[in-house]
Order: C-alpha cells, then structure tokens, then sequence
C-alpha cells in the first residue's frame, strides 16, 4: 500500500507492505521493520526496529490520533500516489502506471508477462525485503506494456519493475 500522510502538519510519503502484524515500511524514504499488535479497546503494542512503543489509537476523520507518552500525533491520509508515477500518455490521454520498488531488495518472483492483461490489485511481483516477502499489487486494471525485472534480481529503492498501461 503507498500513501501519502500529513503528520503534525508535515506532508510524509508511506509505503506499507506486509500483513498480519509485521510489515516493512518506509516512511520518508526510512525503511523501518514493524511488528503491531492491537488490542480492541483502541491501544497498540508497536515493535519498531527493535524498540517498544505503547500507544493510544482512535480514530478522526480521515486519519488517526495517536497517543503517545511525549503527546498526541494527528494523521491525516491524503490521495494515494505512486513513487516514479507518470510517462507518456500511451492511449486516450491516461498515464501508464509506473510499479517501483519501494525499497532495496531481490527479485523473489515474477507474477506476469509482457503483454498479459491484469487486474486491479492483482500481484505482479514478489519482492523479498528486510526478510519479508511482499507481493507487489497492480494499481489499476490494464495490460502489462514492460517488466523490466528477472527473478533473483537485485533492485534499489525506486526501481522501475513493471509498467501497466
């Protein structure tokens, strides 16, 4: 998941990747390792690169307060957007859809090809990262116009994996 936050009033870029309370994310071009554990009465047990953090969660509008020990920290989401986003208009004026890697990593799977038609959310690759595999999504129904990775591939943040028209 890539998305854009306002945090304390700073715009911040997030990417998300992971599932079931371990996730690697890279916030402000920071990769960080993250393990949450909620509880249902709205408090989380957040393990960050290593180090404990208990915290307060409720949710506001179109975000999240956070209640930490130094204070309250308000997050707002804001539209999504893709790193490396943007290119030639290929057909009817819309803009091919540019899939990057989020950070630095290895080609653990290639999902499609050249030419194949996918899905909106359908995976594309599979990327291993900080020792977690993540499958990389399509943002939009369309057609595969590149992949411009190989299995076992290494990759740097901000890779151009695969583009779909």
């Amino acid at each position: 998941m890539i998305l854009d936050a306002t945090v304390a009033g700073r715009e911040v870029h997030v990417e998300v990747h992971g599932k079931d309370g371990r996730y690697a994310v890279v916030l402000a071009g920071r990769a960080l390792d993250v393990d949450l554990r909620e509880s249902p009465d709205g408090f989380a047990s957040l393990l960050i690169d290593g180090r404990s953090y208990e915290t307060a969660i409720e949710r506001r509008g179109a975000g999240y307060a956070v209640g930490l020990p130094g204070g309250t920290l308000v997050v707002e989401w804001t539209e999504p957007s893709r790193p490396g986003a943007g290119g030639p208009a290929p057909h009817g004026g819309e803009t091919a859809a540019r899939v990057t890697a989020p950070m630095p990593g290895k080609m653990v799977r290639i999902l499609v090809e050249s030419g194949q038609a996918v899905q909106a959310d359908q995976g594309l690759v599979v990327m291993e990262a900080m020792k977690m595999e993540n499958e990389l999504r399509s943002p939009r129904a369309g057609r595969v116009r590149e992949v411009h990775v190989r299995e076992g591939q290494a990759v740097e943040t901000g890779a151009l994996l695969v583009v779909v028209d």
